[in-house]
């Protein structure tokens, strides 16, 4: 099988493996297996881009697992907003995640404008993620993260235009490195710069 090319199918893959992560591979799999066969096709390649050969730069779980320390640099109580999110998922209102998340992330880079509501958005979405995912799991697997990472232009923008995915896997572990060093900004003696 071919690894992902576009970058829906990368997103995919990368959703797929910090599920994977958060849930626990056993439970991810008891899942997986309730799926169509056109969602098995894509797993196993994205089970082929995981660990990827040396040829190929692509590797969803590393780049899931920089999203998550991402998703750790955001500190807000994430409680009302889960039990916002589970109450509308259990109406069917699975959109609700997608709501909160701006909401969340719009807030939270207005604050703090050198983070950038972009990346605000990666790192709330996979915090509110993994924070449902330990509390629900059964809600997190309702989750459509990779449509509302698609669907973003800003995000999607974003990320594309610093060399997509692959990119983002050598330049999320710099972030969240700046992420935390810019929040000594106010110092007045250290510039921040935007990345990844």
């Amino acid at each position: 099988m071919k690894s992902p090319r576009t970058f829906e199918e990368q997103t995919e893959c990368i959703v797929e493996a910090l599920l994977s992560d958060l849930l626990g591979e056993d439970e991810w799999a008891a899942f997986r297996s309730l799926e169509t066969d056109s969602f098995a096709e894509s797993h196993t390649e994205c089970e082929l881009s995981a660990g990827a050969e040396a040829s190929s730069t692509f590797d969803s779980v590393i780049i899931a697992s920089r999203l998550r320390r991402l998703g750790d640099q955001y500190n807000e109580d994430l409680e009302q907003s889960a039990q916002r999110i589970i109450a509308e998922v259990a109406k069917g209102k699975v959109e609700e995640f997608g709501v909160m998340v701006d909401s969340l992330s719009k807030t939270w880079s207005s604050l703090n404008p050198e983070l950038g509501y972009e990346r605000a958005f990666l790192a709330v979405s996979v915090k509110l993620l993994a924070y449902l995912s330990r509390k629900v799991p059964a809600v997190a697997r309702r989750i459509r993260l990779v449509e509302l990472i698609n669907g973003n232009r800003e995000v999607r923008g974003y990320i594309e235009t610093r060399g997509g995915w692959v990119s983002a896997q050598g330049s999320l572990k710099f972030f969240c490195w700046h992420l935390w060093l810019c929040s000594f900004a106010s110092l007045n003696w250290l510039q921040c710069d935007p990345v990844f």
